[in-house]
């Protein structure tokens, strides 16, 4: 009775099944069946591959392997070894998640769905099933999975937060279409791929929030981050006193740049007009003494401390001044 080579039971989402014999005799029959492919593989090499059908193995048939056998010493027309492997040409779907970092360093957590099936069997065996050592449903799953993952990380990298949230549909069109090209490099045409789900820490959700009304620049989000932070800082810090916190926040509220110091009050010098402080006992330009009054001062007749001369009332006793 000849051999019999055949897929039996395949489930609905079965990818990929490997016959367990390596011994295959001429004349065997090979049963190939509707959306199913049998490919032979050796020497981690993929060969001939059988499309859909009932097929008598002859050389006429296996024209790559019996080229490759006829240049092996010692080969004989009886039994020689072969892994067949049986591929599902249906599409499958499949699930991948990741955590990804946008151009600001944001942190993402994204899930979706991908949907895949296999293109060119012969590319797909040698890089996948061989290559990978994945002969079974799981492990194309996992590996398809990791490296979809992979993708989508690095593509994700060249985003900034807003755009990953606002444009999610165009993101996904541009990630699959980047992403098409490396499956297809693995013999597996990409039909779709689908975002479901993205999300990111509390503190850039509240950054996203701010960014996203439009009112606020990337700039004034940082400043306000940094305001809390300070403020966060301080109130954890032993010691911190209330008047450090009232220091420091406006210093960063404030736009970066030189700070003025306030302009002297300023006074004329009786002898030679020049301007001088208010506070000069003697003019720098000429050197004639400056009275009181003149720069700008006068002594409380109650109390005796120097005050401006514009005064109506003494800041320190409150003596009505003539």
């Amino acid at each position: 009775m000849p051999q019999v080579i055949e897929w039996k039971n395949a489930g609905p989402d079965d990818i990929v099944w490997r016959y367990p014999v390596e011994e295959i005799t001429w004349g065997a029959q090979l049963i190939v069946h509707e959306y199913e492919l049998a490919v032979f593989f050796r020497d981690g090499k993929a060969y001939d591959v059988f499309n859909a059908g009932r097929h008598t193995l002859t050389t006429l048939n296996l024209p790559l392997l019996t080229g490759l056998l006829s240049r092996i010493a010692g080969y004989s027309e009886k039994p020689f070894k072969a892994t067949v492997i049986f591929l599902s040409t249906k599409v499958f779907a499949g699930k991948f998640g990741a955590r990804a970092q946008t151009t600001e360093l944001a942190p993402l957590q994204v899930y979706g769905a991908f949907w895949f099936k296999i293109e060119d069997p012969q590319l797909f065996v040698n890089e996948v099933v061989g290559g990978q050592n994945a002969y079974t449903t799981s492990d194309i799953n996992n590996f398809l999975r990791g490296f979809l993952n992979e993708k989508i990380i690095d593509e994700l990298s060249h985003y900034d937060l807003v755009t990953v949230f606002t444009r999610l549909d165009e993101t996904s069109i541009v990630v699959k279409n980047s992403v098409i090209d490396y499956f297809k490099r693995l013999g597996i045409e990409l039909t779709d791929l689908r975002f479901e789900g993205i999300d990111t820490t509390p503190e850039y959700r509240e950054r996203l929030f701010w960014l996203k009304t439009g009112r606020t620049t990337p700039e004034e989000v940082l400043r306000m981050e940094t305001v809390k932070s300070a403020a966060e800082s301080l109130g954890k810090s032993s010691g911190a006193g209330l008047g450090t916190g009232m220091v420091l926040i406006p210093q960063i509220m404030t736009p970066s740049g030189p700070t003025q110091a306030p302009a002297a009050a300023l006074v004329i010098c009786p002898k030679c007009n020049a301007k001088v402080p208010a506070t000069s006992k003697f003019c720098p330009e000429c050197g004639a003494p400056l009275t009181p009054s003149t720069s700008g001062a006068i002594n409380c007749p109650k109390c005796g401390r120097s005050i401006p001369a514009s005064s109506k009332f003494c800041p320190e006793c409150g003596e009505k001044l003539s």
